[in-house]
């Protein structure tokens, strides 16, 4: 147990550090203890939702780091935590005010802390927007693994063996996420229409973007060390990863507050989990001894993919997002423990 728990011990001081941080802007803000209390709540509220919606991203995270060299792996775990957490916790937001708005990011900032509701409309008005870049590049990132001929192991093989055989048609991933594009385009009121298909557009070609230079860079870092690959290409393709992931935990944290500082902390309390779920799972090689845990955070973040799409058109608790992500992944992990048995039983 506690050979476990040292794995969080940034998690936990970070926990504690936000949550006094959360009380003293509940303070501010409202001066009285109910509403201090209820800030704090909040705080705690949206960190257990961030790390609900984000345990599949520690998977994926794992499974890469895996195959990156360790100056690489301490670079995501330590870089890649500060642009999580201020980059897209707090700048992200920010930078979406300043477009939908078109104010500069003073003013965005200064709207942020004295005028939260107005902030959070905005942040709404850019709902489709981030719905459809966010589900493009997640959905991109799920059918790639499941349409590989290079695929070994299948836990839903009727479904997993048929999408290995498609693999030999090029460009079917591409035109699966056009498909869903046009379709959920096509239901919205024409007003969104064209934002929404711009913003699709552009989530998969940020996709493409980043697989191309994940190639180039990584194959010149492989020549130049033929031992192991997984370099800036493998570290730039997680990073934007883990902003798609963080869109929907956005989104989801302006419907329990219009806070911008107290959505960071909490959101940021639930980075620092996922980050040390991410070492866990590294040195401890969770992956290699379950099976098809892997195949579980990849049907989550399929199922979380069309989730984002689906907001855009009916609203959708993020507390089902989070169960059904949460499912996929304890089935996963079920599965696995059958397998064992069953091998070491043989």
């Amino acid at each position: 147990m506690a050979h476990t728990l040292r794995y969080f011990r940034w998690a936990f001081g970070f926990t504690l550090l936000g949550l006094v941080l959360a009380t003293w802007i509940g303070w501010t803000y409202t001066g009285t203890l109910a509403g201090t209390l209820g800030f704090f709540l909040i705080a705690l509220v949206l960190a257990v939702l961030e790390i609900s919606l984000s345990f599949d991203n520690a998977i994926v995270n794992a499974n890469k780091l895996q195959r990156m060299r360790p100056e690489w792996q301490r670079r995501f775990l330590t870089w890649g935590i500060l642009i999580a957490v201020f980059g897209m916790r707090i700048v992200f937001p920010l930078l979406v005010v300043v477009v939908a708005a078109n104010i500069g990011p003073a003013d965005a900032l200064r709207l942020a802390a004295t005028d939260p509701e107005e902030y959070g409309r905005i942040i709404d008005g850019a709902h489709h927007s981030i719905a459809a870049f966010g589900g493009t590049f997640l959905m991109m990132v799920a059918l790639t693994y499941f349409i590989d001929e290079g695929k070994e192991v299948d836990w839903i093989r009727a479904l997993e063996s048929r999408l290995r055989q498609w693999a030999s048609i090029r460009g079917l991933e591409i035109a699966l996420v056009l498909a869903v594009i046009l379709g959920f385009a096509w239901v919205l009121p024409e007003h969104h229409q064209s934002d929404f298909l711009f913003a699709g557009i552009a989530g998969l070609l940020t996709f493409l973007a980043v697989e191309v230079v994940s190639h180039v860079l990584d194959r010149r870092e492989a020549a130049r060390d033929m031992a192991r690959a997984g370099g800036f290409g493998a570290f730039l393709y997680l990073e934007v990863l883990d902003a798609s992931f963080s869109f929907d935990g956005v989104i989801g944290a302006f419907a329990l507050t219009r806070n911008l500082f107290l959505i960071a902390i909490g959101l940021g309390i639930g980075a620092f989990y996922v980050r040390s779920m991410t070492i866990m799972l590294v040195e401890r090689q969770t992956l290699a001894h379950f099976r098809y845990l892997e195949h579980g955070a990849f049907y989550s973040i399929l199922v979380l993919s069309v989730i984002m799409f689906a907001q855009s058109v009916w609203h959708i608790p993020e507390l089902v997002t989070g169960l059904l992500g949460a499912t996929f992944i304890g089935l996963a992990l079920w599965s696995s423990v059958r397998f064992n048995r069953r091998n070491a039983a043989g």
